[in-house]
């Protein structure tokens, strides 16, 4: 019970000291704790008519449809949304998420619904973290307690940029109506980035299978993760990463520089899996409050795709002016990998503009490794050993 406790308790650490109301209790203790002048409200998509019809109707393809708008001060406490058909029907890859705080013209807030929540490449499936979650049906409820205060007005918006028409679009929207913010409330930002990364000219080289490994002293070539200039403090990913190799993906460093700081900063971890709190290269489904494996793959090796997240409940990486957080794709940078994160943090306004969000075509998933695929891997092996008929496997040019 006292880990439950702890754990709930960690949202308000998400958001900073500055909404901690009780600030040496629990979220569960401050319910003995009036707040005068604090009123909870909603939006939702409620049937205005009194009928059952609750939800957005037929959003066509390449519309914007508005939320909620709501006046400030408040704090956005709680985002419930489902949709219509399901995955993979109509695609959550590429509907998109954005919020905007007070009047800001560039958003806070930008990234895929799916990816945002913690559901990757269009699929549905369970996820159960402290500020995020996916539950029944089969992932099909996506949920948000990421605590997101404003000053004068909060804006939610998706986008349809799926190719069809979303049926139907379910959601709420929990809020708190405050007297006031604390002067050094930050604001909560979420953003996307997706790539194809590229292997070193040397090859693949991940434990030296194919020669010395060589040594990456920069991080330059790094996945980029975020890249925030302003106040705040950074609490989480969502990884999510498609392997074309039943090679082990997770070999590369993580790395914080904050403050402008150069390599190898003052942050500087030991590998993915170890970022995430796990250790010698997992694929088992694991789900914490803080860390997890919501998605592993099932395929050979580590072929295929993981989701792996990580919130920095008790332990946020501050920073005063600036934080660059970036992620080796493989030892020294050596894999292909079809990569995404979406990175979250809170910070003072105003904020970096992200850059342009990519198309559709830009943000598109690369496609399953097939056992047909595999069985022409070795077939060209074979005819590259000289076609032998008793060939295995594991023989290696003389």
């Amino acid at each position: 019970m006292r880990r439950l406790v702890l754990a709930v308790a960690g949202l308000i650490v998400l958001a900073g000291p500055a909404l901690d109301s009780q600030s040496s209790g629990s979220l569960l203790q401050g319910w003995l704790t009036l707040q005068p002048g604090t009123r909870s409200l909603r939006v939702s998509s409620f049937d205005r008519s009194g009928g059952n019809n609750d939800r957005l109707e037929g959003i066509p393809n390449g519309e914007r449809r508005m939320l909620a708008d709501i006046k400030g001060p408040g704090q956005i406490t709680h985002i419930w949304v489902t949709i219509a058909p399901p995955p993979p029907t109509v695609s959550r890859h590429d509907i998109i998420l954005r919020m905007y705080w007070d009047d800001e013209q560039v958003p806070s807030v930008e990234a895929p619904i799916g990816e945002f929540f913690g559901q990757g490449w269009n699929e549905s499936y369970p996820m159960a973290a402290l500020p995020l979650a996916a539950g029944p049906r089969e992932g099909r409820a996506m949920v948000s307690y990421f605590p997101m205060p404003f000053r004068s007005r909060a804006r939610i918006e998706v986008e349809n940029d799926t190719g069809r028409a979303i049926d139907a679009f379910y959601y709420y929207v929990d809020y708190e109506q405050l007297p006031a913010l604390p002067a050094e409330t930050p604001y909560f930002h979420a953003w996307y980035h997706h790539q194809l990364t590229e292997a070193q000219s040397y090859g693949e080289n991940e434990w030296g299978v194919l020669g010395p490994e060589q040594k990456n002293a920069t991080g330059a070539d790094n996945f980029l993760v975020a890249d925030i200039v302003g106040r705040g403090h950074y609490v989480g990913m969502n990884y999510y990463v498609h392997s074309p190799s039943t090679m082990w993906y997770g070999e590369g460093d993580d790395l914080f520089q904050v403050d402008g700081e150069p390599w190898p900063g003052s942050l500087h971890g030991t590998g993915t899996e170890d970022y995430f709190n796990t250790s010698w290269s997992p694929n088992t489904l694991y789900q914490h409050p803080f860390f997890g494996y919501a998605r592993v793959n099932g395929e050979t090796g580590w072929l295929g795709r993981t989701h792996v997240y990580r919130f920095h409940v008790t332990d946020p990486i501050r920073f005063q002016s600036s934080l660059r957080a970036s992620i080796e794709h493989g030892h020294d940078n050596n894999l292909t990998l079809d990569l995404a994160t979406v990175a979250y943090w809170y910070q003072t306004e105003p904020h970096k503009a992200f850059p342009p969000f990519p198309d559709r075509k830009s943000r598109a998933l690369m496609p399953d490794i097939s056992p047909a695929d595999i069985h022409r891997w070795r077939d060209a092996w074979r005819k590259s050993m000289g076609g032998g008929r008793r060939l295995w496997g594991n023989e290696r040019p003389q």
